[in-house]
């Protein structure tokens, strides 16, 4: 079967929208972020959703989403850090393309994202343990979904584009 989307997973500031607008340009398809087509939909910000909504709230918005965008053909996503807490987001995502998990340590995520207002789970006294927590919750995640891993901390996004891009094309029998 061929995949014809490329779906990005992990932690906020692994680079997912970064790597996800390069890929889009290179596979000459359109590129969607699930938070900021939450946001578009809604009219307020991510921030503001956790506030009035709370996480929960948020997650069920963001399902919705992935629903959506998951029946889309042709297309890149840069998922938000958390949408692999739900089965059922997992199960779209896994049935409906090719996912790929960005990884990066939690050093270069603090690096990162520490002038970063907009991540409401960041918002506490010690945004590292945070990091880490979630790190350990959601890893166990991103590798039962993930079809191929790179670690997005140590190579240039143009390296881990072109890796993706590879294996994407190796795993779909297309001419590199």
């Amino acid at each position: 079967m061929t995949a014809e989307n490329i779906y990005l997973i992990g932690l906020m500031g692994a680079g997912k929208t970064t790597i996800g607008r390069q890929l889009a340009k290179a596979l000459k398809v359109p590129f969607y972020d699930s938070d900021k087509a939450i946001e578009e939909s809604t009219g307020v910000d991510i921030p503001t959703i956790f506030e009035f909504e709370g996480e929960e709230g948020f997650r069920v918005r963001e399902q919705k989403m992935i629903e959506k965008l998951t029946q889309l053909k042709g297309i890149v996503l840069a998922t938000g850090g958390g949408a692999v807490l739900r089965e059922e987001n997992r199960k779209a995502l896994k049935d409906n393309g090719y996912v790929v998990y960005l990884q990066c340590s939690v050093d270069r995520i603090m690096e990162r994202t520490r002038w970063d207002t907009q991540r409401p789970l960041l918002k506490t006294d010690n945004p590292r343990t945070r990091l880490h927590e979630l790190f350990e919750q959601r890893q166990p995640l991103y590798l039962s979904c993930a079809d191929f891993k790179i670690d997005t901390g140590v190579l240039k996004s143009k390296t881990v584009v072109s890796h993706i891009l590879e294996e994407y094309k190796a795993v779909n029998h297309e001419d590199t």
